[in-house]
């Protein structure tokens, strides 16, 4: 394999101004699946990805997924499929990636254009969707093209799954995938997903599991109008008031969620697991340098990653129908609706989380004796998701670091949720990796979203080595 891996890394040094060219044109297309009049950008950028693909010689499909919910004048962007190889003597690879992006406007306060990659003297790339999710999946265009350049047999099957619609939600894609299963995806014998970071930006990670994520509405209402404080404050039972205290209710200052009987949900942790988080290539220093202040909770570093990725949270997003723009405004909201998550864990199950909330929240409410109105619902749900990092997948994943990185990688959770993780998993029956590209500090969904030229060129050379060792790893 040294030989031909040489080749391929070589052939990947050599074509390393064209691949970047490659992320330019696709960080200038403004493919932000959340704002509807730029449907025909998210569309475009799917047919880029169709075009790039095609003329490597893969098989394409545009995969229509209908109209969008709600929202009955959109047609859903399409997912594109392809295939890259078909010999039944090799293993086959489902990659996955999304081509859409989150919303990002100079005046935010980007230091560049967001939509034009601009590349500074530490060569790092600027650029929205360069690190999410648009880096990683040319990685896999790329990949190919070294390896036909380079005159090297690519050594498995691959088969993409590139969707348009991760940012909001990924409407449609459950059921896609659930039925392709048996159809476009039967011949996968593992999956890869490249939309995830390091945990910090020295030393690679693999991750084997993530948190799943419930999101909750509190809507308290009584007035039928907004009021003058001036007027009716003191005399009328006021939303806001009973929002505020119904959710300072649910979580302490030290992160304590505050509700009956969720810890009890939690698997417990074992001592082989507790032994996992020493040898973690992280420091609070890291942490601090993501907050930008030493606001943490704990003062060590099994304790936080743990309550990162181990551990359930639950954080308070906001509250709608409040006044929240500068100045002064004597309003009383006649409705309210408070926003909040629960991070899910091992095994806490949607269910019976939703049971326990609803049933506090109520009791928290009924404790105020207010004459308001209360609901409390779920606006939406996705499970944890952990696999086998024993798996052969994973092995193999591990070799290719070794190769490209020169050190092994660290093992981890992470305390986002990738829903489609888990519905991988469970429509295809097979192990699923996560395979980050990026580092902890591209600063994804943020203002200066970056990817950085030496995590982007020796990403697609651990892409290729993952797919050469994964051809050559025993089944396990």
């Amino acid at each position: 394999m040294a030989p031909q891996l040489d080749s391929y890394f070589k052939q990947v040094d050599g074509l390393s101004d064209n691949f970047i060219d490659r992320l330019r044109k696709a960080v200038a297309i403004p493919s932000i699946s959340a704002d509807d009049e730029r449907r025909p950008d998210v569309v475009k950028m799917g047919k880029f990805l169709a075009s790039e693909l095609r003329a490597l010689g893969a098989h394409v499909e545009e995969r229509p997924l209908g109209k969008q919910p709600h929202k009955e004048h959109l047609e859903l962007p399409p997912v594109i499929v392809a295939r890259y190889g078909n010999d039944k003597n090799k293993r086959t690879i489902l990659v996955y990636g999304h081509y859409d992006v989150q919303p990002a406007n100079k005046e935010d306060g980007w230091a560049t254009e967001p939509f034009e990659l601009s590349i500074d003297d530490k060569g790092r790339m600027f650029g929205r969707g360069s690190t999410d999710d648009k880096g990683p999946v040319l990685g896999w265009i790329n990949c190919i093209e070294a390896h036909l350049k380079a005159g090297v047999d690519f050594p498995v099957n691959l088969l993409m799954c590139f969707e348009g619609m991760e940012e909001y939600g990924s409407e449609g894609l459950d059921d896609f995938i659930t039925a392709e299963a048996k159809g476009f995806f039967k011949d996968a014998d593992a999956v890869c997903i490249s939309d995830n970071y390091w945990l910090g930006t020295e030393k690679p990670c693999l991750t084997y599991g993530l948190r799943g994520c419930n999101y909750y509405s509190i809507a308290i209402s009584g007035p039928g109008q907004d009021l003058h404080s001036g007027v009716f404050g003191g005399s009328a039972q006021e939303p806001m008031t009973d929002i505020v205290r119904v959710m300072g209710s649910l979580v302490d200052t030290d992160g304590n969620i505050q509700i009956p009987g969720l810890k009890d949900l939690v698997a417990p942790v074992t001592e082989e697991e507790k032994s996992l988080y020493g040898d973690i290539s992280y420091t609070m220093d890291n942490l601090y340098e993501s907050l930008g202040s030493k606001t943490s909770i704990f003062e060590d570093k099994e304790r936080t990653l743990m309550a990162r990725w181990r551990f359930p949270s639950l954080s308070l997003h906001g509250i709608e129908g409040a006044f929240s723009a500068a100045g002064a405004k004597t309003v009383i909201p006649a409705k309210v609706v408070g926003k909040f998550s629960i991070r899910t864990v091992p095994n806490m199950q949607i269910d019976e989380v939703n049971e326990l909330v609803y049933k506090h929240v109520k009791a928290e409410f009924a404790k105020l004796k207010s004459k308001n109105t209360l609901d409390v619902s779920l606006q939406h749900a996705g499970m944890w998701w952990v696999a086998s990092p024993k798996h052969w997948n994973f092995s193999a994943a591990g070799k290719a670091v070794e190769k490209v990185w020169g050190v092994k990688p660290d093992l981890t959770r992470e305390g986002g949720s990738i829903p489609v993780t888990l519905t991988f998993e469970q429509a295809t029956g097979k192990n699923v990796l996560l395979l980050p590209m990026g580092s902890s500090t591209d600063a994804a969904h943020s203002i200066n979203e970056k990817l950085d030229k030496r995590n982007y060129i020796e990403g697609i050379k651990l892409q290729g080595a993952y797919l050469h060792y994964v051809a050559e790893e025993p089944l396990s």
